[in-house]
Parts: structure tokens; C-alpha cells; sequence
């Protein structure tokens, strides 16, 4: 009952938040926060908003099966944030976007741009219900189903919530929830590490002496034993190469940060292009830090597992800790707080984004236009965004066997690839693309790359990991390269019936 009554406190301040930043209920403040956000508030909110429920639980989960590997990945993050703040940003202010799809209608087309905003509620539908669904399993584990409460009505409930905070403000509310809910979460992990410490470490020895000497701290895995660097590039089990993570993080980044509208309309409330750059850095050196606390509690949960006869790992170990592990109460309230807030903060700015982005993108609603069947239609949108995740999150417990963070990153490396070469490939080259065959190469892109990724030990020895992204956006770059000579014959022929008719 003190959990319920700690999920309820926790959403009366979010609805307070929401009541004070979204008494204008305007397109404008729901679209764009009216371009007035500090950009300081946007980085520390976009802190919980890209980890997410998913690596407050799946990133601890990981480091008995894959050490400190993940912060191979997290570097090339920076390196992908560096990219976003100098190449998409400057873009995205230049050309003065609420949608950053936009862009494709005037590079490419009608189809292209409704093809780019189509993967992107794809995607991003599959990422925020990856993300709930993994809160929902854990709530539904330690509240909701000692009171006999079915899982589809804690999804629900836990939806109608986000719903009811951000319908109004949109993403202005989203900006300062946020902040609330990354000190939370981060307060939530500290206070973990601080606990756990105290019970695994011996007396004597540093935390940060214990992490670094521990064998599961293993961060750099250049291909030891594997016949040197360049050989366990290629070899079939490498997976874990620096080289493929590094670049896995860098394009992971630049498509689920620099090419998703959820992520990027936060930046784009900024009052400049020098702000929302600052906000980039300010952000992406923090996350550095914040993955290490992380990646170190996931040492200590293992440890004291071992310790404490817990035999759940994964996804499952730091809630069997947090609820089961016989640690101070306290423990247990920063987790439930934690989790909750890591959740809410990716979910609340991706209901919020999917609205903007079908609203603008496929319905064509002006952002400017503030008369009362605009807002309607914004809110009826709003509604149905919520069914669509509610589904999906459903399903996902009949189909998710896997660790979440590791099911997330692959089915982004699909979803997101088509993106990556679409914007690749006009911010690249000067060609023009025949636009009416862009859906069907945003298709066939994914479709070749799961083939590929299926058969690639067996035809070229090599373990495709998270550069499966990569992979795909080649692809989508080389189909619309083809596309282009398809275009130019069409000019041509379209040129010659103009000069026999004259």
C-alpha cells in the first residue's frame, strides 16, 4: 500500500507541474514550448529521457554477461552527439522546423518526407512501449499483482497517467518533467550504489578501488586471444569489438537522437543554435558519467546477489534486489521512485512527439493555427497515440523473451536504418531521387538487411552486432543512389516529349 500511495505523491507533483506550464493550450506551447526553454533544463531533462526505464534495470542487468563493455558503445555516443550538434542542429534551426521531416519534403518530396515521418512513429512507437512494458512487468511484479489487478489494467492506468500531464502543455510540460524526473532517477541510482556498497565492499576498500579492480569491470575488448584486432574484427563471435560498438553507439545516436522528432523537439524549444549546442554537450558528457554509475551498480547488484542466495540476473536482478533483497526500506522506495521517473520521462516526451509528428507530418495541421478544430484534432490524435502504445505494449508480453535493452537497440538497427541513409544521402550528395520509389527502397532496405544479418557467420564469418544500423543505412543509401539514375531517365524522357511536341 506505501507504494501505491508513493506512485500517487510522485504523479500529484508531475500534475502540478503540468497545471502551472500548461495553462496556454496552444498549438505553439504544445509543439514547440514557444521556443523559450533554457537550455541547462533541457540537458539535464534529456539525461532520463535517453536512459530511460530501460537502462535504469537492463543496463545493471548486463554486466555480468558483457562487463563494462556497453561504455565502447557509450563513447561512440559522444561521437554521434558531436555530429548532432554541428550538423543536424544548424540544419534544423536553419530551416526554422517544428517536424524535422519536414526537411525531406523540400529535398525530396511528398512521398520521401511522409516515408521518413512514417519510420520515425515506427520506431518510436516500438521504443516507448519497449520501455513501459519494461516498467509495467516490474510494477505489476511488486504491487499490482498481490492485489489481483491484470496486467492490461496497469498498462492502461500507467498510459491514462502520461496522458493526463501532457495533453495540455506538451512539450513545454515535458521540458521541466523531465528535469524532475532525471534527479529522481539519478538519486534512485545513487543512493543503490551507496547502500549496496556498504554491503558488499570490504571494509578498507573504495568504491572506486572495488569497480576497478573487479573482473566484470573489463571495459576495452580490442580482440585479445582472437588472433589480434584486425582478425577478431572479422572473426564470427566479436561482437563485443570496440570497433563495431563504437560505431554501433555513433549511428545509434545520430538516429535515435539526431534523426528522432522526440529528441530533437526538446533541443528545438532552445532559444538559439548556440543554446541547444550547449545543451548537446552539457547532455552527452553527463551521460558518460551516468552510465558508469550505472554499469558500477550493476557490479554491486550482482555481487550481493551472490552473496544473498538471489538467483534472478538480467532484466530481473536489480528489482529481486531492490524488493526482495532484505535492504533498508529505503532502498526499495528509490527504486519504485527511480524506475517510475526513468520511465515517465522517455514515455511522456515520446507520447508527446508521436502527436506532433502525425499531427504535423500526416495530417498537415499548421503549428501556427490556434483556432478550436485544430486543437481538437491535436488532442484526438493525442488520445489515439495512447491506444496505439497500450496495444503494443500488450503484445510485446506475448513476444519479448529477451533482455529489453538488447531487443530495443536491434529493432532500431531496422527501423531506424532507412532514416539514417534518407538523411545521409541528402545531406551528402546534391542528387536528386525518384520520390514516388523511396517507400519501396524503405521497405526493402530492413527486408535485405534481416537477411543478410541472418546468414552473415555463415557467408562471411562475421557477427553483425549493433552496426546493424549502419548496415541498413548503407543499404538505404545505395538503393536511393540507384533511384537517382531511375529519376534522371525519367527527366530525360520527359524533356524529349516536350521537344517532339514543340
Amino acid at each position: 500500500m506505501h507504494i501505491l500511495l508513493l506512485v500517487a505523491g510522485y504523479f500529484a507533483i508531475l500534475l502540478l507541474i503540468a497545471r502551472v506550464t500548461g495553462k496556454n493550450d496552444s498549438n505553439a506551447t504544445f509543439f514547440t514550448g514557444n521556443r523559450s526553454s533554457p537550455w541547462f533544463v533541457v540537458a539535464f531533462g534529456m539525461i532520463g529521457a535517453s536512459l530511460s526505464g530501460v537502462t535504469f534495470i537492463s543496463v545493471p542487468g548486463w554486466v555480468e554477461t558483457s562487463n563494462f563493455a556497453y561504455m565502447q558503445m557509450v563513447l561512440g555516443y559522444f561521437a554521434g552527439y558531436v555530429v548532432i550538434a554541428h550538423v543536424l542542429l544548424p540544419l534544423y534551426y536553419r530551416l526554422n522546423l517544428t517536424s524535422i521531416y519536414t526537411y525531406l519534403e523540400g529535398r525530396f518530396g511528398v512521398a520521401t518526407y511522409k516515408t521518413g515521418s512514417s519510420f520515425f512513429l515506427l520506431s518510436r512507437i516500438i521504443g516507448a512501449s519497449f520501455r513501459l512494458y519494461l516498467v509495467a512487468i516490474v510494477l505489476q511484479l511488486a504491487v499490482f499483482d498481490a492485489l489481483d489487478v491484470p496486467f492490461w489494467a496497469t498498462v492502461l492506468g500507467t498510459i491514462l497517467l502520461i496522458w493526463v500531464y501532457t495533453f495540455r502543455g506538451g512539450i513545454k510540460t515535458i521540458v521541466y518533467t523531465d528535469t524532475l524526473q532525471t534527479l529522481f532517477m539519478l538519486l534512485a541510482a545513487g543512493m543503490s550504489v551507496y547502500y549496496l556498497a556498504d554491503e558488499v565492499i570490504p571494509e578498507g576498500v573504495s568504491l572506486t578501488e572495488y569497480i576497478r579492480s573487479h573482473p566484470m569491470s573489463k571495459t576495452w575488448f580490442f580482440g585479445e586471444g582472437q588472433g589480434g584486432f584486425w582478425k577478431s574484427l572479422f572473426n564470427g563471435a566479436s561482437a563485443q569489438h570496440f570497433f563495431k560498438q563504437f560505431l554501433g553507439g555513433m549511428f545509434i545516436t545520430i538516429c535515435m537522437t539526431g534523426l528522432d522528432q522526440d529528441m530533437m523537439q526538446k533541443n528545438l524549444t532552445c532559444r538559439s543554435i548556440g543554446d541547444a549546442q550547449k545543451n548537446m554537450y552539457g547532455f552527452s558528457l553527463s551521460l558518460i558519467v551516468v552510465n558508469l554509475l550505472f554499469l558500477s551498480l550493476g557490479i554491486l547488484l550482482v555481487d550481493f546477489a551472490e552473496l544473498n542466495g538471489i538467483v534472478e540476473r538480467g532484466d530481473k536482478l536489480f528489482p529481486a534486489v531492490a524488493l526482495e533483497g532484505g535492504l533498508p526500506s529505503v532502498i526499495t522506495i528509490m527504486f519504485i521512485i527511480g524506475l517510475i521517473a526513468s520511465a515517465y520521462s522517455s514515455a511522456d516526451s515520446a507520447l508527446t512527439s508521436l502527436t506532433t509528428s502525425f499531427s504535423v507530418d500526416i495530417l498537415g495541421v499548421d503549428t501556427q493555427n490556434e483556432d478550436r478544430s485544430s486543437r481538437v484534432l491535436r488532442r484526438k490524435v493525442h488520445i489515439g497515440m495512447s491506444a496505439v502504445i497500450f496495444l503494443v505494449i500488450i503484445a510485446f508480453k506475448y513476444l519479448v523473451k529477451d533482455s529489453v535493452i538488447k531487443e530495443l537497440f536491434t529493432v532500431a538497427g531496422y527501423t531506424y536504418g532507412p532514416l539514417l541513409g534518407l538523411y545521409a544521402y541528402g545531406l551528402m550528395t546534391k542528387r536528386h531521387t525518384l520520390d514516388r520509389g523511396v517507400p519501396f527502397a524503405a521497405v526493402l532496405s530492413p527486408i535485405l538487411t534481416y537477411i543478410i544479418n541472418l546468414n552473415s557467420v555463415e557467408w562471411f564469418n562475421y557477427k553483425i552486432g549493433f552496426e546493424l544500423l549502419l548496415l541498413n543505412g548503407v543499404i538505404m543509401f545505395t538503393f536511393l543512389y540507384l533511384l537517382s539514375f531511375v529519376k534522371r531517365s525519367n527527366d530525360n524522357q520527359s524533356l524529349d516529349s516536350s521537344m517532339i511536341r514543340e
